[in-house]
């Protein structure tokens, strides 16, 4: 079939053409705008998923959705930076969400504050020479210049929420991958909201990351599990999947045969990121105005090699050879959460010797502890490219489990 006419999207948080399943996250987020606009509290939302469930792809229809509102909304991806670079993505995001707010030529002295404060938010990063504002203004004495993350934020948000109040507009902060915040940087956030909260002001966060982010804001605040709601997101029913193949092939004239259906969720076992991969693929494997099962299985060795490729190579390579061993080892164990003991079993070592490489995977995204005791992947179906990539497990050299003696 013609490849322009190509109905699928399977790139890194694009929007599919039929987005299904999500109805409730999205009533959430309406109810949170729809509350905060009326000047009454409502907890933020931190949307959780493994890799591959749409939740970059949500947090673009948050955007859409609060734009429409007019509402002003300040994305950011988040990284692993130190503080100052932190300050830096924070500070020159918000400057921008200022002028959005409101044209300067229309500043109040709500929004001479703001900038006031974002000035001395910035002040350690100017004597660094990394960062000016854009924009002349005298810093804030008191707000924002202690020097203490939580404190200058807190004030620099506070600041922003008066400014957005007085002219009757809010500010939502769709932060994503917000499990690589460094802790600080994390309680920073949580404890500048539960301010806003107080203050009754209309700024909120929404964000996205990986299922431990829960895990940790709670242990960044206790009181983070009463501050945000924590929706999480998998896998799509087995209605919505079909759905999300059939709707925008239909679009194009083109039908599935309900075996092809049955065939194609059952190999991407109904991950969203997945199903766009495998309808891009049979798409150009298929031909005439219906897809077949039979080009569902000629698609698969394609699908399968695209995946390996990229999305879960990428992940692997970033690996040494004991991170990798532990992978293999966990993916022999099968797709389910598994015990830290039974993972060292299979490579002839203590527990206690593989827990700073259990660690180091777990810090890189892709591994979760869901249990204590458990780790699983990040990575819906990791454990079958683990199979793929390494036929054999091969257990690097170094100390071993003594064997006992008989």
């Amino acid at each position: 079939m013609d490849p322009v006419l190509n109905p699928y999207t399977p790139n890194a948080g694009a929007r599919p053409q039929a987005v299904v399943g999500r109805d409730d996250q999205l009533r959430l987020f309406d109810l949170l705008l729809r509350r905060l606009k009326l000047g009454r509290t409502e907890q933020s939302m931190i949307i959780t998923g493994l890799r591959g469930v749409g939740k970059t792809v949500l947090l673009g229809q948050f955007r859409s959705k609060a734009l429409t509102a007019d509402w002003v909304v300040v994305d950011l991806e988040v990284s692993k930076h130190d503080d100052q670079r932190f300050r830096f993505d924070v500070a020159s995001r918000l400057r921008t969400a200022l002028l959005e707010l409101s044209p300067k030529a229309k500043w109040n002295q709500r929004f001479e504050h703001a900038l006031s404060v974002l000035r001395s938010f910035t002040l350690s990063i100017d004597q660094a020479g990394s960062f000016t504002v854009g924009m002349s203004a005298t810093p804030a004495e008191g707000y924002a210049d202690h020097g203490d993350l939580t404190l200058d934020l807190t004030d620099l948000l506070v600041a922003l929420g008066e400014a957005a109040q007085s002219v009757g507009r809010g500010v939502v902060l769709l932060f994503d991958e917000i499990q690589f915040l460094q802790p600080q940087q994390l309680e920073a956030l949580i404890a500048a909201l539960h301010k806003l909260v107080q203050r009754e002001l209309p700024v909120t966060l929404v964000g996205a990351g990986l299922p431990q982010i829960a895990e940790l804001a709670g242990d960044a605040k206790s009181y983070a599990e009463r501050l945000f709601k924590f929706p999480r997101i998998g896998e799509l029913s087995d209605s919505d999947a079909r759905r999300a193949l059939s709707e925008p092939a239909e679009q194009e004239g083109v039908t599935f045969t309900r075996d092809a259906l049955d065939l194609a969720v059952d190999v991407t076992g109904g991950y969203p990121y997945f199903l766009q991969e495998l309808g891009y693929a049979v798409w150009d494997i298929a031909q005439g105005d219906q897809i077949t099962k039979a080009d569902v299985e000629r698609t698969i060795p394609i699908y399968e090699s695209k995946l390996d490729a990229s999305f879960f190579r990428v992940r692997l390579d970033r690996s040494t050879e004991l991170q990798r061993a532990y992978l293999r080892a966990m993916a022999s164990l099968g797709p389910l959460p598994q015990k830290a003991a039974d993972v060292a079993t299979v490579l002839r070592r203590q527990s206690t010797q593989l827990g700073p490489t259990r660690a180091e995977l777990i810090n890189m995204g892709l591994l979760y502890t869901p249990d204590h005791g458990y780790a699983a992947f990040t990575v819906p179906h990791f454990d079958q490219f683990m199979l793929r990539a390494m036929p054999e497990l091969l257990i690097p050299e170094g100390r071993r489990r003594k064997s006992r003696r008989t």
